[in-house]
C-alpha cells in the first residue's frame, strides 16, 4: 500500500508541474501579446498624433494663406490670361513689403499648368513641423486650386480648396460727390440731383477734424456720409442746408457719421494711351486735335479750339483750356495718383463745351472709342480747377484734388471723384447739377477690382 501511495504521489506531483508549466507558459504568451500589443497601440497613437499635428500644420498654413490671398487686388482691366502671373507678382511683392522672409512664393510659368509655390515653411522646427503649399489655374480660367501641404516628421496632411476670381464693386459711384479730403462750399452754391436729389449724395472718408463746411446760402440736396465717427459738420449763413433742412435738424437727419468705408476704383489712364494718333507740337498750335497727346512739360493754353476723342496729358503739365473751348471725348492725365501737391493742373476757364464720345463722327479712329462711355476727366496726380460756365460735361471727374469757383456750373452726367486728402472746394455761385439716376455701367478706365473669393464648400483632404 505504502508503495502504491508514493507512485501514486509522484504522479500527482508530476501532474502538478505539467499543469504549473502551462499555465506558465499561457501567461508568458499572453504578457508577451499584451507587451506586442502595447507597443502597437503606442506606435498607432504616435503615428495619428503626428498626423494631426501634419493636419494642423496644413490647417495653419491655409489659415495663412488665407490672409495673405485675402489682399490680393489686381486692376479690373487686368485680362483673364493675364490675372494668374499678376497674382504672383502681387504676393511676391506683398510679402516682401511687410518683411515676410519665412514664405517664399514662386512662380513657374507654363503655358499648360503654370504653378505659384510656396516652400517649406517652419512652424515648429524641432518637431519637424511646417507646411507648403501649390497653387495652380484649373480648366475654369476663373477658378484657381490650392493644395496646402502640413508636415509633421514624415507624416504629411494635405488640405485642398478652390478660389474664385471675381470682381469687388466701387460704391463712390453712388454718390455725386466721393472725396477722401474734406469738403467746402462758400458762397451761393447749390449740389443738388438733375433727377432726384439722391443723385447728389456725399461720400467724406477726410481725417481733418472738420469733415463738411457749408457757409453762406449753400445747400447740398442729398445726404452726405462721413467715415469718421467724431468729425465735425459746420453750417454758417441762414440758408445753408443739407437734405432740404437748415441748422441742427440738418445734421441730425442728414448726415451719417461713421458710415461704412468704400474703395476708391483705381483709375487706369494708359488704358486710353492706344487711342493717341497724334501729338501737340508747341510751336504749331492747331484749332482742332483729334485722339492728341499733350508731351510733358509743354504746359499749353487752348483758347477756342476743338478736341475730338481722347485729350492725352503726361505729367508733368499745367494744361489751361480757356474760353470756347469744345470737348467731344475724354480727357486724360497719367500722373502719380498718390500726388496730393497739385503741381500739375488742368484748368478749365470761360466756356468749355462738352459732348459724349456717343457723339464722336463715324470715322475709323473714334470707332472704339465711341463705346467707351461714362467718362469726362480721368487725371491721377492732376489738380482740376473749374472757373468757367459749362452747360453739361458728359461723364465722372476724377483726379487729386477738386475746385469749382466764380460761375462754373451746370450738369455733370456722373460722379465726382476726389482723390487728394486736400479738401475739394466750391466757391462763388456754382450750381452743380449730378444726372446719376439709370447708370449701373462702370465708366470708361474705372475697371471694378478685381480679388479672389475662398470657395469653403471646396474644402477637402486629400491622398496624394
Amino acid at each position: 500500500m505504502r508503495s502504491v501511495r508514493k507512485i501514486l504521489c509522484r504522479r500527482q506531483h508530476g501532474a502538478a508541474f505539467i499543469i504549473s508549466m502551462i499555465f506558465v507558459l499561457v501567461f508568458s504568451a499572453l504578457a508577451v501579446s499584451i507587451a506586442t500589443l502595447s507597443g502597437t497601440n503606442l506606435q498607432i497613437a504616435d503615428n495619428q498624433c503626428k498626423a494631426n499635428r501634419a493636419l494642423g500644420c496644413a490647417e495653419s498654413g491655409l489659415d495663412t494663406l488665407r490672409f495673405w490671398l485675402g489682399r490680393i487686388s489686381m486692376p479690373g482691366m487686368t485680362q483673364q490670361n493675364d490675372r494668374f502671373s499678376c497674382l504672383a507678382n502681387f504676393l511676391h511683392t506683398d510679402l516682401a513689403a511687410y518683411g515676410i522672409s519665412n514664405i517664399l512664393a514662386t512662380y513657374d510659368y507654363d503655358a499648360d499648368n503654370s504653378t505659384i509655390t510656396i516652400t517649406d515653411v517652419v512652424l515648429e522646427s524641432s518637431a519637424g513641423q511646417s507646411f507648403s503649399s501649390q497653387i495652380q489655374q484649373t480648366n475654369n480660367i476663373d477658378k484657381l486650386q490650392m493644395d496646402v501641404t502640413g508636415s509633421s516628421g514624415t507624416v504629411q496632411r494635405t488640405i485642398r480648396v478652390n478660389y474664385n476670381f471675381g470682381t469687388r464693386a466701387h460704391t463712390v459711384f453712388d454718390y455725386g460727390v466721393a472725396t477722401r479730403g474734406a469738403l467746402e462750399l462758400q458762397g451761393n452754391i447749390t449740389m443738388g440731383g438733375a433727377n432726384a436729389f439722391l443723385d447728389a449724395g456725399v461720400y467724406i472718408e477726410s481725417t481733418d477734424p472738420t469733415a463738411l463746411s457749408i457757409l453762406g446760402n449753400s445747400s447740398i440736396a442729398g445726404d452726405v456720409h462721413i467715415t469718421e465717427q467724431d468729425a465735425i459738420v459746420t453750417l454758417q449763413g441762414g440758408q445753408a442746408s443739407i437734405g432740404g433742412e437748415t441748422g441742427q435738424d440738418a445734421i441730425d437727419n442728414h448726415v451719417n457719421f461713421g458710415a461704412p468705408s468704400t474703395e476708391f476704383p483705381v483709375p487706369e489712364p494708359n488704358y486710353f494711351r492706344d487711342y493717341v494718333q497724334n501729338t501737340y507740337d508747341p510751336n504749331n498750335v492747331l484749332s482742332a486735335y483729334d485722339n492728341v497727346l499733350i508731351p510733358a512739360g509743354t504746359n499749353p493754353q487752348f483758347v477756342s479750339v476743338t478736341f475730338r476723342g481722347v485729350v492725352f496729358i503726361e505729367a508733368p503739365n499745367i494744361v489751361h483750356f480757356g474760353g470756347n473751348t469744345e470737348i467731344t471725348g475724354i480727357i486724360v492725365g497719367n500722373g502719380d495718383l498718390n500726388d496730393n501737391s497739385g503741381t500739375n493742373l488742368i484748368w478749365f476757364s470761360g466756356t468749355v463745351t462738352s459732348h459724349p464720345v456717343t457723339d464722336l463722327p463715324a470715322e475709323p479712329q473714334f470707332d472704339q472709342l465711341r463705346e467707351e462711355t461714362g467718362t469726362f476727366l480721368m487725371a491721377p496726380g492732376f489738380k482740376a480747377v473749374f472757373w468757367g460756365n459749362f452747360d453739361t460735361l458728359n461723364g465722372a471727374i476724377a483726379s487729386n484734388g477738386i475746385e469749382f469757383g466764380g460761375n462754373a456750373g451746370g450738369t455733370i452726367d456722373g460722379s465726382i471723384i476726389n482723390y487728394s486728402d486736400e479738401p475739394m472746394i466750391v466757391t462763388g455761385s456754382s450750381d452743380l447739377f449730378f444726372s446719376r439716376s439709370g447708370t449701373a455701367q462702370m465708366p470708361a478706365g474705372f475697371g471694378p477690382e478685381i480679388i479672389l473669393y475662398y470657395v469653403p464648400s471646396s474644402y477637402s483632404e486629400v491622398v496624394l
